[in-house]
């Protein structure tokens, strides 16, 4: 049997989860024509344009999906795996949430999904203590500070509790293994070359981050200063970075205030869904929706109003239901001893197929993919 508890707020809400992930284009050359005066052509990007190669984090779906196939269930007891995410409340997670449920109920495992109703580390860390005294066999965890949350998962796991990370890593001697959405290169870079492709490569970009001790944001954003470093990007300036806190109306009022503060900004990237749906909301307030440019990592369902309104034209992300059962398959993996977390182990996760545990016990789920006009309404997440 599988037991659902998606939380605070969150009970009556379930994911339509997708039958098939269409590959529908590759990575880089995805879009439907400029929006700026120099915008580029489909297929460029900014270091395109100036050096005539493509770009190290132009990967195509098609080229690195993962494998079709699997399905096997694990051995032995149905395992008790409890997801903890940065907070319930956010659309992201619940349709993780999607995913996980799905893979319990073909393991036969028991799922729960329980937090802060807002992203709060501290709150996180009385979960993992509760879960730990209810001898759950897993936690699997999205970090709001990975720091803050290790010593309370070292003592899950010295009590036997398999842990593993996903969306946002915690220290590694605090974890088994961590299931990656996407590689971090890749998602940083994309976000920069989206950006550029829609402005031509020139004019004042700001980032809106989510909380400033998130991991997976401060690494996506290192990539994104490092591609602004590549010859082609020399006339488009990075002029602050931002922190929304994944909280909507923090980020609501900080991209008005970026408005104000900057009055020649032409692009806004947020690498969070909670801040780029936030960011296309005040664009829409303020009159500024298509005038100044935003992209990020987003939700189709959440963003296509601001799609098709011509606010937001491309952003990106990865399948956040195969994101949460890759993660279930994970841990279930390491309960039942099938893996241990070690670099080369393998293991099968369902329809998604086989999975080696790579360097640092990361699992990767793949690369992200583009969405905008042309192909937002296949999706339904």
């Amino acid at each position: 049997m599988t037991r659902t508890n998606l939380g605070v707020g969150a009970g009556a809400i379930r994911v339509l989860l997708i039958a098939t992930l269409l590959v529908l284009n590759a990575l880089v050359g995805l879009g439907h024509g400029p929006v700026a005066a120099r915008g580029l052509a489909q297929g460029e990007d900014c270091a395109t344009d100036a050096a005539g190669g493509g770009s190290p984090a132009a990967a195509s779906p098609a080229a690195a999906a993962s494998p079709a196939g699997g399905g096997g269930e694990n051995g032995g007891t149905p395992p008790n795996i409890a997801f903890l995410p940065k907070d319930v409340e956010n659309d992201y997670f619940v349709t993780a949430a999607g995913g996980a449920e799905e893979a319990a109920a073909e393991i036969g495992g028991e799922f729960q999904q329980v937090g802060p109703a807002t992203a709060s580390a501290a709150e996180q860390v009385t979960y993992v203590q509760t879960l730990t005294q209810q001898e759950v066999d897993a936690i699997v965890v999205s970090a709001n500070d990975p720091d803050a949350l290790s010593p309370s998962l070292q003592a899950a796991m010295d009590q036997g509790i398999a842990v593993v990370s996903y969306d946002s890593d915690v220290a590694a001697e605090a974890r088994m293994a961590f299931v990656n959405q996407a590689n971090s290169e890749a998602i940083g870079r994309i976000q920069v070359q989206i950006m550029g492709r829609l402005l031509g490569c020139e004019g004042e970009i700001a980032i809106l981050s989510a909380a400033s001790t998130a991991t997976n944001q401060n690494a996506w954003i290192e990539f994104m200063r490092d591609e602004l470093e590549r010859p082609g990007y020399e006339n488009l300036e990075l002029v602050t970075v931002e922190y929304g806190d994944d909280d909507a109306q923090v980020s609501y009022d900080t991209t008005v205030e970026l408005l104000t503060a900057y009055p020649d900004l032409r692009g806004i990237i947020s690498p969070t869904s909670v801040g780029i749906a936030a960011a296309a909301q005040a664009l829409e307030a303020e009159g500024r929706g298509g005038d100044v440019q935003l992209t990020g990592l987003g939700l189709p369902n959440a963003l296509r109003a601001y799609v098709e309104s011509g606010t937001i034209e491309e952003f990106a992300l990865w399948n956040p239901v195969d994101l949460g059962y890759l993660a279930y398959y994970t841990a279930a993996a390491l309960v039942d001893g099938t893996i241990t977390g070690a670099l080369g182990e393998t293991f099968e996760a369902g329809r998604l197929g086989s999975y080696t545990i790579g360097e640092s016990g990361e699992v990767l789920l793949g690369p992200p993919f583009v969405f905008n006009a042309e192909n937002i309404g296949e999706f339904d997440f």
